[in-house]
């Protein structure tokens, strides 16, 4: 049931943006607040979801973008105090949020198959596992992403791109932006939590620090889901090396391993994995072509064991297999058909068997084939935002400043800073582009003191790059993340100190 309370309410100064006639006009500062109500394990929670446009402001106070957010608040008795406001945040960069909102965190959730592919007729239904019983969520789109826009100034002249598109740029204005949400809708004595996705996990890294030290906001826990590399390097031996472990995950999904690895537990057979990798292949690879050809072969012949890929074919890129050669030939022989990049279990079908990498990453047409339908009739009737302005699943934001980035030391040197700041690491086992290992990986180097590593954790789950797209880890990744914000909020009266 939905009830329309407010819609269009502008804030003071700006009502949209004063663009040439005959363009799509772009909504500065505007909100629209419908009621609704949900059944989350087996409570019924009434809530209010404001969708709008909140300006991004410059120092000197214009209007420079307009990002769109959709903000979820329980109603009923709720202490802003004690209740929790996570922030969502996806990635790409240049990626809307809706992957998060609409299939993960949020009171409403895609319908699809349980193991996450598309079903018609298209459309969403009731999440009974969000997280909105205990903590309330915003979803902020940057610019250029979903609804939101850069904000041009008058006359001829462009918004300078780079205030926007690049890793620290993408940080500031994202800080000075949730400043002014906390501000506008009373969260600044609430816990605050953030999350992100993908390159959102860069943009949450960035930003727990530059909210300390530029809004003086200090936040109670960050969450990475499915993680980039943070700014922590692990190229050569290393990057080769973790490869491994994911190779058996997928292996392992396809019924592809050996009979004596194939009928273990994929939880109970990875550890042996990741152990083998960093012990026996690591120092291997690090001699390079030095390596003695007996261990070479006997290296190819484990690694074949634990990939799906023939020995030969291990040894013929010298213990190197690309990850793109990987999704083309793990289901060539058996199937004549490629496996997805961001979730292996997805299967794709190439113009010819040959090559070395897929044609296209089919993963990632079936989400677009369910997604982009579901979030443009939501917000338009069940949220009723009106615009003609495009919802940009990925819109234009490069190119993209990928220098000095040093986000996993913002968020090492964040955690030292605030004691009760927590972390917590989402990854799903049959992702091949930010992989599980990896994630383990970034983990174990954020903090090389390991004085704080009972504050960070990992959760892994046997899904791809949006574990939450499978029903049984929808629900199992949310009561992680349900048990993560209860167990990280800090006892009343308790200090912030060590």
């Amino acid at each position: 049931m939905k009830k329309i309370i407010c819609i269009a309410i502008f804030f003071g100064l700006l009502h949209a943006s004063a663009i040439a006639q005959n363009k799509v006009e772009i909504p500065v500062d505007t909100t629209v607040v419908t009621a609704h109500r949900v059944n989350i394990n087996g409570q019924r929670i009434d809530y209010t979801a404001t969708t709008g446009m909140q300006p991004v402001w410059s120092d000197d106070g214009e209007a420079i973008a307009s990002l769109f957010y959709t903000y979820y608040k329980r109603e009923g008795g709720n202490d802003l105090k004690k209740r929790p406001l996570v922030i969502s945040f996806n990635g790409g960069p240049g990626s809307a949020s809706v992957w998060m909102h609409i299939a993960y965190t949020g009171p409403r959730v895609l319908e699809i198959d349980p193991e996450g592919f598309p079903i018609q007729p298209y459309g969403i239904k009731e999440n009974p596992y969000s997280i909105l019983d205990i903590a309330d969520i915003v979803y902020v789109n940057p610019v250029n992403t979903g609804f939101s826009r850069i904000v041009e100034p008058k006359g001829e002249k462009k918004r300078d791109r780079e205030l926007f598109f690049g890793v620290n740029a993408d940080v500031s204005y994202l800080a000075k932006w949730i400043n002014t949400f906390v501000t506008r809708y009373d969260r600044w004595l609430s816990p605050k939590y953030l999350i992100g996705e993908s390159y959102g996990t860069t943009r949450v890294s960035g930003l727990a620090l530059e909210l300390q030290n530029s809004q003086w906001m200090y936040l109670n826990g960050v969450i990475l889901v499915s993680p980039t590399e943070i700014g922590i390097e692990r190229d050569g031996p290393v990057e080769i090396a973790n490869r491994l472990p994911y190779f058996t995950a997928a292996a392992w999904y396809h019924d592809l391993l050996p009979q004596d690895l194939q009928k273990r537990d994929l939880e109970e057979l990875l550890p042996e994995v990741e152990q083998y990798a960093i012990n026996e292949l690591l120092p291997a690879l690090a001699k390079g072509g030095f390596l003695e050809e007996e261990r070479k072969n006997e290296i190819a012949e484990t690694m074949a064991r634990y990939s799906g890929i023939s020995k030969e074919e291990i040894l013929q890129h010298n213990l190197e297999v690309p990850y793109q050669y990987f999704w083309k030939d793990l289901l060539r022989d058996q199937k004549g058909l490629t496996v997805g990049r961001l979730d292996s279990r997805y299967i794709g079908l190439d113009k010819k068997e040959a090559g070395d990498s897929p044609d296209y990453n089919s993963e990632l047409t079936s989400w677009l084939h369910s997604f982009t339908p579901a979030i443009n009739h939501y917000l338009r009737n069940d949220l009723n935002f009106k615009t003609d302005l495009t919802y940009y699943m990925f819109g234009p934001v490069h190119p993209w400043d990928r220098s000095k980035n040093k986000t996993g030391e913002n968020l090492r040197q964040a955690m030292a800073q605030n004691p009760n700041l927590d972390v917590l690491i989402q990854s799903g086992y049959f992702d091949g582009a930010t992989t599980y290992f990896d994630a383990k990986y970034t983990m174990w180097q954020l903090d090389p003191s390991g004085k704080m590593r009972d504050r960070l954790s990992f959760k892994g789950y046997r899904s791809g790059h949006m574990m939450y797209l499978r029903n049984e880890d929808l629900k199992k990744a949310n009561d992680d993340l349900r048990e993560f914000i209860q167990k990280s909020l800090p006892k009343p009266g308790e200090p912030a100190t060590y």
